[in-house]
């Protein structure tokens, strides 16, 4: 058993500080994922600081009509919050697709997007794994790889990103405040986690000590219509095949607006930049989402694994948009 010290922090400030000043010490807040990775000897910190008593576990309504997210919200808690569920109602199901009941009242709104991979190889400490151990190597790559990446994935890695909730946040268009040793700052969802390139061991860009106090939904005219669709082996409790977050506004039968993010797919959420484009001022038909879809899987690069992957999301993004569609209508 290895030995670690605990501090529970008092404040951010200071919880910045003991993790910046060590570089053995991680932040731990609901521990869903990082418990697991201790007991798998996946990560091994000589030292936690516990940031689960910090007084970021509220949901407020900003001006304009957004919202800020406290980065110690239970996953739970935000899935039912009123506001979300009228305004940004992507987001409670992305929540309510996660997990357990159980995990989700434990699960926090910041650890959900910094979790990490489930791949196996990455979980099994007896196999290479690059971004577990920089320079080993990539299992996955000629192992066993139906959850592997079609997009955007490396000879370094293969793995896919698990979180359903920041698929979610990525079509929103939402902002993550991060405090870190040099002050507060605000990261685009979009630019938060990275491609694995050759160095898939750093998921996101925040640095040592960072640590994410908020997540903020800007309002938009999209955002009530939005949804979220996971393709799963089972009906709960299973990481996502491929997901989609959709939101439309529509005027008739012709997209004013669209936001479009794959999760399954990547080692981040995919923002669907092309097939956003090649549908706003289109009528909104299934032809024209799967010929959107197909622009963006243009770059997919495919196994005999994880073929099915292409055909897949490509269904799943005209079922949920024509349903989203057929609701707004």
């Amino acid at each position: 058993m290895k030995e670690l010290t605990y501090h529970r922090a008092t404040d951010a400030a200071t919880a910045v500080a003991l993790v910046a000043d060590d570089p053995d010490a991680r932040f731990l807040g609901g521990g869903t994922n990082l418990v697991d990775h201790l007991k798998l000897g996946v990560a091994r910190p000589g030292t936690l600081v516990d940031v689960s008593r910090l007084p970021l576990d509220t949901v407020e309504e900003l001006p304009g009509g957004g919202l800020r997210i406290g980065a110690a919200v239970r996953n739970s808690d935000l899935a039912a919050h009123p506001a979300v569920r009228r305004s940004f109602p992507a987001v409670a199901r992305a929540l309510l697709a996660g997990a357990s009941g159980q995990i989700r009242h434990q699960a926090t709104t910041a650890g959900n997007l910094l979790q990490r991979t489930r791949c196996v190889y990455f979980q099994d400490v007896t196999t290479p794994c690059n971004k577990r151990e920089p320079g080993t190597g990539c299992s996955a790559l000629e192992g066993y790889g139906r959850y592997n990446a079609i997009l955007g994935a490396s000879e370094a890695c293969v793995t896919t990103h698990p979180s359903d909730l920041a698929v979610a946040l990525t079509a929103l268009d939402a902002v993550v405040v991060v405090l870190g040793p040099d002050g507060e700052r605000r990261v685009p969802m979009t630019d938060l986690h990275r491609l694995p390139g050759h160095h898939p061991e750093q998921d996101t860009v925040l640095r040592h000590g960072d640590l994410v106090t908020a997540v903020e939904l800007p309002t938009s005219a999209v955002a009530p219509a939005s949804t979220y669709a996971k393709a799963r082996d089972r009906a709960s409790y299973a990481f996502a095949l491929v997901s989609v977050a959709a939101a439309v506004d529509l005027d008739g039968d012709v997209v004013r607006d669209v936001r479009l993010a794959w999760g399954g797919v990547a080692h981040r959420p995919w923002r669907a930049y092309v097939a956003e484009e090649a549908l706003r001022g289109a009528a909104l038909t299934e032809d024209g989402v799967r010929e959107a879809a197909t622009a963006e899987l243009a770059a997919a690069s495919t196994t005999d694994q994880t073929a099915y992957k292409v055909a897949m999301v490509r269904n799943l993004t005209a079922h949920t948009l024509l349903r989203l569609a057929g609701g707004a209508r």
